[in-house]
């Protein structure tokens, strides 16, 4: 195959990667108006989601190199905890029709997730450079993969007042940088391999704070703390269940 075609053909696998992810907003299209209790659900439930993720991105990593999962983990958590404190000092900038806590809280989240697809992208990227099949098997357990975590933006977007096909263009967006990082990934395999793991673990230690300093003080405050064990749980469950089955 002539190089054009494969780098062609890189493209749209990692496009499509990314346009699954909006379909996670489509559960929430049947939804009628979200009480408070169900956006702590939501949260909850978010949380359990974005935890199973962060547990497989640390499992890859390590196989491929632990110190540099550590490394990444790192680098996430002090990431996500500086542009925190920006947040917290300056205006943030309103998202849709969200304003003050409720417009951070939707730029963490979309933040997050976008730092999460660099990753990914290099992913496809990567394993393309081992083979059209192992390409192919990759993105399409990316692309399937995608669907709940564009699921656990909308469940943090949609109980605000965002409107569902505007948290599946979020969702989407978060996801553009795995088209756009997996084309150098292919063409530079050996420069960008090493800084598979460390990007692995950037994106868990993002995703890890998260969860704790955001969406679960959310379900707290309209459910018990027995309750958002059980939904926590139930979704991980749900979510590693379903990385089983994809096979990633």
């Amino acid at each position: 195959m002539a190089l054009e075609v494969s780098l062609l053909t890189v493209f749209i696998a990692a496009l499509i990667t990314a346009l699954t992810t909006g379909l996670g907003a489509i559960p929430l299209a049947f939804a009628r108006r979200v009480d408070d209790r169900w956006l702590a659900v939501g949260a909850a439930l978010a949380a359990g989601l974005m935890l199973a993720a962060s547990h497989s991105l640390i499992a890859e990593g390590g196989a491929i190199g632990g110190w540099r999962v550590l490394l990444g983990i790192a680098s996430g958590l002090l990431l996500v905890v500086l542009a925190d404190r920006w947040m917290d000092r300056h205006n943030t900038p309103g998202v849709s029709d969200l304003q003050g806590a409720d417009a951070k809280k939707a730029l963490m989240i979309v933040g997050v997730m976008t730092i999460h697809s660099f990753a990914e992208g290099v992913g496809v990227g990567v394993s393309f450079g081992g083979g059209e099949e192992l390409g192919v098997f990759i993105t399409a357990a990316i692309a399937v993969h995608n669907i709940p975590e564009g699921l656990a933006i909308a469940l943090v977007l949609v109980p605000r007042g965002v409107p569902v096909w505007q948290a599946a263009g979020w969702a989407i967006f978060s996801s553009l940088p795995q088209p756009l990082m997996a084309i150098p990934a292919y063409l530079f395999v050996s420069a960008f391999e090493p800084f598979l793991p460390i990007g692995l673990g950037l994106a868990a230690g993002a995703m890890i704070w998260m969860v704790f300093a955001e969406l679960l003080p959310d379900a707290n405050q309209r459910l018990s703390p027995g309750n958002i064990g059980l939904v926590v749980v139930l979704s991980f469950m749900a979510m590693l269940a379903f990385q089983l089955v994809i096979g990633r």
